[in-house]
């Protein structure tokens, strides 16, 4: 292999890098095939990529960004076909699979460059020994890295913005000695063009990866506060709800009265209905739940009056006390929001015979159990160990089930999500505290 050969990266090792850089994070976000559907898209992509790859290696200088904007547009189009994600979202993981495509492909070549330079071996055994050593150890450490940090997350117009800057930016610099050797950042020694280019992709890189880690961070910290609103809005319901009850206990017992003196007056078959259908009414305020906790009696009184005003048939059986180690707020979080996503999806079917919610707290040897069972129709679909959302406002999804999994781990409990027989079912199991 001459020396003029060694400058340059084989188009295939580059296409096979921008394939495996994509199938990395491919294979940590929720995907839109399995099996073998998967696996023949897998492969038509590498095939693709390489074609992409040495096609573009024929077009004339003038077509240089043309041909890498070509290959970058199969890499999104890779991911898009594969995974379960908007086209931003798509551009977003292309540009940082580019961006690791180019180190690798740059380090393995400068190694190889270097290592003949050395030992004057040109054979093919060292090269793809280098190949498989280099590739296997920087995308297996990058896909150890990334799964720990990778889901499926909305990408703001902005971040993609930001995302695309830095990868065109690394980019040119890498390869500006290609393209105009004698600028202050450039190079005309290819030893050095070697070190420029995969030094600049390994900057590129970093940059990339503490982007998306910080963006994680603050999407956390956004998460976190929406958790604390969504607390203080369950205690503060709680509250109101209990102040609603107690007066409208004081009018249940006036009316009761009103009514005794109405019977006595008169006995007509018309006044009897009224006031047969005062009572019928009333009773929903004389039948609230007593628990043995004042915290969840009111919530669960404050719930079964909507499920009335919705037609949900709600069904209780809970031992309050079992709840009394807890504080106020957290039963708060815990009843209020498994409750209110309940009473949300059933207020959406359109059969109100099937509008049923279940709830039992209880104990099973040394744990406390809380279940929220409500009839469900379909298959789950999950968003980060989350059930996907069925609300028009998806931005704003998932913090209820965060709020009650944050509380939940405080206990140091845990929460459990299915669906059977027509039945979503939300498990809380926390560990009771021994006496």
């Amino acid at each position: 292999m001459n020396h003029i050969a060694l400058t340059e990266i084989p188009r295939v090792y580059t296409a096979i890098a921008e394939w495996s850089a994509c199938s990395i994070y491919i294979w940590n976000l929720k995907k839109k095939l399995k099996g073998p559907p998967l696996a023949a898209l897998m492969g038509g992509a590498l095939l693709l990529q390489c074609v992409v790859q040495q096609a573009a290696g024929t077009f004339p200088k003038t077509l240089w960004i043309f041909g890498m904007l070509l290959a970058i547009g199969t890499m999104q189009a890779y991911l898009y076909a594969a995974c379960e994600m908007t086209i931003s979202s798509a551009g977003y993981y292309c540009v940082r699979a580019f961006i690791l495509a180019e180190f690798v492909a740059s380090l393995e070549w400068q190694l190889y460059y270097n290592a003949v330079l050395s030992t004057q071996i040109t054979e093919v055994w060292l090269n793809i020994l280098l190949f498989v050593l280099v590739f296997g150890s920087v995308f297996g450490g990058i896909h150890f890295l990334e799964k720990k940090h990778i889901r499926r997350e909305i990408i703001a117009r902005k971040e993609l913005f930001f995302v695309i800057a830095t990868g065109m930016t690394v980019f040119f610099v890498s390869n500006l000695s290609y393209v105009y050797a004698n600028s202050p950042f450039s190079s005309q020694i290819t030893k050095e063009i070697f070190n420029i280019r995969t030094l600049v992709d390994l900057s590129g890189l970093v940059i990339l990866f503490a982007y998306h880690i910080l963006r994680q961070e603050m999407q956390v910290k956004y998460d976190l506060e929406a958790m604390r609103n969504i607390l203080q809005s369950q205690y503060t319901q709680y509250r109101k709800s209990g102040e609603s009850i107690d007066m409208i206990n004081r009018k249940y017992h006036d009316l009761k009265h009103q009514i005794a003196v109405l019977r006595a007056e008169e006995d007509s078959g018309k006044r009897l209905a009224f006031l047969d259908e005062m009572e019928r009414e009333i009773q929903i305020y004389e039948a609230q739940n007593k628990t043995g906790n004042t915290v969840v009696d009111t919530i669960l009184t404050g719930k079964s009056m909507t499920c009335q005003k919705h037609e949900i048939e709600l069904t209780c059986v809970v031992d309050g006390k079992l709840l009394n180690f807890i504080h106020v707020m957290d039963i708060c979080t815990i009843l209020g929001n498994a409750l209110d996503n309940a009473i949300e999806y059933e207020i959406q079917l359109t059969e109100k015979e099937k509008r049923l919610i279940h709830v039992e707290v209880l104990s099973k040897k040394e744990f406390l159990v809380m279940r929220f069972e409500n009839y469900f129709e379909g298959d789950i679909e999950y968003e980060n160990n989350i059930p996907a959302t069925t609300k028009a406002e998806k931005e704003y999804h998932g913090y209820g089930i965060k709020s009650i999994k944050y509380t939940v781990k405080k206990y140091k409990g845990w929460v459990t999500i299915d669906a059977k027989d027509n039945w979503f079912i939300l498990n809380v199991i926390i560990p009771l505290p021994k006496e």
